[in-house]
């Protein structure tokens, strides 16, 4: 990825605030973001990725948190948007249990430091048992264990009835059975979203860049498994993405063969401005659903 300008970039959409935390005794690198506290503190969660570079992360960091900023005022919440993203691969971290909470409990000292101007919660490679360690910290972290936990079951059921919701625009019916929908990253929300739509009758084609995630859907809900570079180009009716984001773009958007698209994933779309072009130049897309869902 080429090297972006941050002042450039932050001041052509907004943003209020930035922040870069290191902690050398856990190895902790991460950033957060506030977009906009118009409304109130910056609301959005933690995710934790192996990026290739600082400045992917830092991108990544800011396309959610002003993603946040637009979800949590269309919902009419008190809330701005803020994101964190942390650099590593959470589940070698999670193999250290003593260091495990020690990078977390270092993470909620970077928060409250902050003072009240961001909340956190759980996103990609983050849960309940981090968000308790956290805690400790600091009181700006939601989705605790006992409180609305880990808000994944609630994302998967606002994707399922938006799904619904665009097959009723599409062809006549908020019917999914006997509908072929392929399912990207079926971890947390797309795991949920497939028991969902399993239920309904539909047929599923699964990915995941974790084997054991597509494993277990395979298992529980008997769906076709693909590689994660092959979903795009599967025949389907729908396609859902449920990873991460910018999955449509101008490579993947000539292999789709689907009248619906409509996931849980952040920031489906690379590039807003120009992704929609792509849409209109593919003839096989006559009538082209696009309905993201919120996601923490």
């Amino acid at each position: 990825m080429e090297k972006f300008n941050k002042f450039e970039y932050m001041e052509e959409y907004g943003y209020e605030q930035l922040c870069l935390f290191h902690d050398k005794s856990t190895g902790l690198k991460a950033l957060t973001c506030v977009h906009n506290s118009v409304l109130g503190p910056g609301l959005g969660g933690t995710r934790v990725w192996n990026y290739a570079t600082e400045d992917e992360a830092m991108l990544d960091v800011l396309r959610l948190a002003r993603g946040m900023t637009y979800k949590n005022s269309i919902a009419g919440l008190p809330l701005g948007g803020g994101k964190s993203v942390v650099i590593g691969d959470a589940r070698e971290l999670a193999k250290d249990s003593v260091r495990f909470e020690s990078f977390w409990r270092a993470f909620g000292r970077f928060v409250e430091g902050l003072g009240g101007r961001y909340i956190t919660a759980a996103d990609v490679g983050t849960n309940e048992t981090v968000m308790t360690h956290i805690k400790k910290e600091t009181d700006n972290v939601v989705g605790l264990p006992g409180g609305c936990g880990s808000p994944s079951p609630y994302t998967a059921r606002g994707v399922f009835n938006s799904l619904k919701a665009c097959c009723k625009h599409v062809y006549g019916s908020d019917n999914v059975e006997g509908k072929t929908i392929a399912v990207q990253g079926v971890g947390a929300v797309g795991y949920f979203l497939c028991e969902h739509l399993h239920k309904a009758g539909a047929k599923l084609i699964v990915t995941d860049v974790y084997q054991p995630n597509v494993d277990k859907a395979v298992a529980d809900f008997g769906a076709k498994a693909v590689a994660p570079e092959d979903i795009y180009g599967v025949e389907c009716d729908i396609y859902s993405p449920n990873a991460l984001g910018a999955t449509i773009n101008d490579e993947t958007i000539p292999q789709l063969k689907c009248k619906i698209v409509c996931g849980g994933a952040n920031n489906q779309l690379k590039d807003p401005r120009f992704t929609a072009k792509s849409f209109k130049k593919k003839a096989s897309f006559t009538r082209q659903t696009m309905l993201p869902t919120a996601a923490a």
